[in-house]
């Protein structure tokens, strides 16, 4: 699956997520799984029984890493070519085929039609006890599942072509009024190991996979696929969904057990196994993506765009292995570029939409209320780094940012990792710092008003909101301290941003640039008895950089914001 590919599910996913009526937000459009169809004359047809357990499935993944990769069958590709996005758009999955629709569980299950941008068929099957013991059927694909136009190129697939993804549907037992489980859905699987959820404000936005392989390195990126997917009966109403996923790819295999709770957001608890079938230049963990196009940040150049700001994420968000909060805003870079966060045992990370004002986007599909997704490993990580990979884009239709962690010790084949974490779909991060927080980072050029703008020096201003900012005492002024890999320091100074906000300030300083830089800005608040007290809200900024290597970085940070005298 190609990165462009992922626009098509967008758009497919865009269109699913409702909201409340009361919220007053736009209703889902024809595309979403909302068709009423006649009362089906026959339940979903299941394939045998075989028998299902997690460790089974671990260990089939196990056999199938010893062995060279075969790549899943597809249908007659001159077929799937012929649906394309008008002709995908037209296959509706028939709500009243919907697995689970009357239960048991709150969350009817519907799916996704192969297609020219999804080729490999996911053979799905559905999780159950017989007899005491848990078996598997698998779900087997017919076309009167479907919507489906009498000229559509889809009446041309073989029997049993299989599907391309699943979601699951707003909950059946909930005010249909308000949130009718048919026209609205909260996380779907679609496309290689791609997921996605929608977050407190019921909106789709950036994805996470399964596994990231080679991503930015000198050879093409490869895209594990989800083969098998088994949905688990739920046992109750209150019940979690459970979802287990076997994945292949030519370096890699993995099982990821997905515990899904629909709450405020949405919480997927991942307990996931890999076996390496080769070497892996750059593996990635727990792998999100997203997309940046540009922001008020900077206005270099040519705006691109008539809109004020685009971007699904603004930011990347870490919580170390130390206890440090760490902001880092997204750029749209002239080269492919990686930055490394070196790190032990780190608490999360996230790719993070701070920016929650309609006038700073100016658009109807709603980027002010796109999700934020955080990574919170469970258990000990170990050493290595939260990478971030910025590609360059001129459109708003690639995903081009990808955060993702990745172990210290090279990835070698034979190996087998074991990982637990938990994915938090909000509004903001789950475990936000009490220290004041980064919420804007402005570019420009160096210099005074009114004085010749020197060549080669950026101006930088970063404002900081709320915590112990909001208790300064009038007349004492937060102290900045700044270091940077290259470069010098002018014209430093901190102020209250005058918008009658407790605790706004910001931030301001020159940076005369060298080939490459990394700098941090933090807010410090000398107290004469009581020692330093640090507010380490930390913005690394890298403009145009290319690689920052593990070796190249500075000081801790939390050493910066120790100073004396």
């Amino acid at each position: 699956m190609q990165r462009s590919n992922l626009l098509f599910a967008s758009l497919l996913l865009f269109s699913c997520a409702g909201a409340p009526k009361e919220a007053a937000r736009p209703e889902s459009s024809s595309s979403s799984a909302e068709t009423q169809a006649k009362p089906k004359k026959e339940p979903l047809r299941l394939g045998a029984k075989e028998a299902f357990s997690f460790t089974g499935l671990v260990q089939r993944a196990e056999e199938l890493a010893r062995q060279p990769y075969v790549a899943p069958p597809q249908a007659p590709a001159e077929i799937l070519e012929q649906i394309d996005y008008d002709a995908h758009g037209k296959l509706k999955y028939k709500t009243d085929y919907a697995l689970f629709a009357d239960g048991p569980g709150q969350y009817p299950v519907t799916f996704f039609h192969l297609g020219t941008f999804f080729r490999i068929p996911v053979r799905m099957h559905v999780v159950s006890l017989s007899e005491g013991r848990s078996v598997a059927r698998e779900i087997e694909y017919d076309e009167s599942y479907f919507e489906m136009p009498e000229d559509s190129p889809a009446r041309k697939l073989p029997p049993g072509s299989g599907f391309a993804g699943f979601r699951f549907q707003e909950s059946r037992l909930g005010d249909q009024e308000k949130l009718p489980w048919q026209k609205n859905d909260w996380v779907a699987f679609l496309g290689a190991t791609y997921f996605r959820a929608i977050g407190e404000l019921y909106q789709y936005g950036l994805s996470a996979r399964a596994i990231a392989v080679d991503v930015a390195v000198d050879q093409p990126e490869e895209f594990p696929t989800f083969t098998h997917i088994y949905l688990e009966e739920p046992k109750s109403e209150k019940d979690p969904v459970v979802v287990y996923g076997l994945f292949d790819g030519p370096s890699v295999v993995g099982v990821t057990r997905f515990v899904m709770q629909r709450g405020a957001g949405v919480t997927m608890d991942v307990s996931q196994t890999l076996f390496l079938r080769s070497d892996v230049k750059r593996l990635g963990v727990a792998p999100l993506t997203s997309m940046y196009w540009f922001s008020e940040k900077s206005k270099d150049g040519e705006v691109p765009d008539w809109r004020p700001e685009v971007h699904d994420s603004d930011g990347l968000a870490l919580w170390t292995g130390k206890g440090e909060h760490i902001w880092r805003p997204l750029n749209n870079v002239r080269a492919t570029s990686v930055s490394a966060f070196v790190d032990e045992n780190p608490r999360g990370f996230g790719l993070s939409q701070r920016d929650r004002v309609f006038d700073h986007y100016l658009d109807g599909v709603r980027y002010e209320r796109r999700p934020s997704l955080w990574v919170e490993p469970l258990g000990s990580w170990g050493r290595g780094a939260v990478e971030l990979v910025e590609i360059p884009t001129d459109d708003e239709i690639h995903d081009n940012i990808v955060a993702m962690w990745v172990p210290e010790a090279p990835a070698r084949a034979g190996e087998r990792y074991q990982l637990d974490y938990r994915l938090h779909w909000l509004a903001d991060e789950p475990y936000p710092s009490p220290l004041a927080r980064v919420v804007a980072t402005r570019i420009g050029r160096g210099g005074q008003p009114g004085q010749p703008r020197p060549s080669g020096v950026r101006k930088f201003v970063v404002e900081f909101l709320g915590g112990p900012l909001e208790k300064l005492p009038y007349g004492v002024l937060p102290e900045p301290v700044l270091w940077a890999s290259r470069g010098n320091f002018s014209y430093v100074f901190t102020e209250a941003v005058p918008s009658d906000i407790p605790g706004h300030w910001r931030a301001q300083f020159d940076l005369t640039l060298g080939a490459r830089r990394d700098a941090r800005v933090f807010e410090a608040w000398r107290r004469d008895s009581l020692g330093d007290l640090a507010l380490p809200m930390a913005s690394a900024l890298s403009g145009e950089s290319s690689l920052a290597s593990r070796d190249e970085k500075g000081p801790a940070p939390e050493h910066l914001a120790r100073f004396g005298g």
